[in-house]
């Protein structure tokens, strides 16, 4: 007897934007590496490409999280360096 049971299908009332089938599911049909939610409501979860779009648009304008890392030294892109 298993311990915990895998959950098939969803609650109603939870949507699911697969970004394998580029559609909206109700309930979790697809794996959750291939899908964004839950979402309050389908509408919503057929936003969910322009939603991250817009919140990686917002997370790269973010000075706390553009802080020149990874850009080498001087922050010019160049990788820095003794050549």
């Amino acid at each position: 007897m298993a311990l915990f049971k895998k959950r098939t299908a969803g609650k109603p009332g939870e949507w699911f934007y697969c970004l394998e089938h580029k559609k909206v599911e109700e309930g979790p049909d697809c794996p959750g590496k291939d899908r964004f939610g839950p979402y309050p409501s389908r509408k919503e979860a057929e936003h969910a490409m322009q939603t991250a779009r817009e919140r990686n648009l917002e997370w790269e304008n973010d000075a706390r999280w553009n802080d020149g890392a990874g850009q080498g030294e001087g922050g010019d892109g160049s990788g820095g360096g003794n050549d």
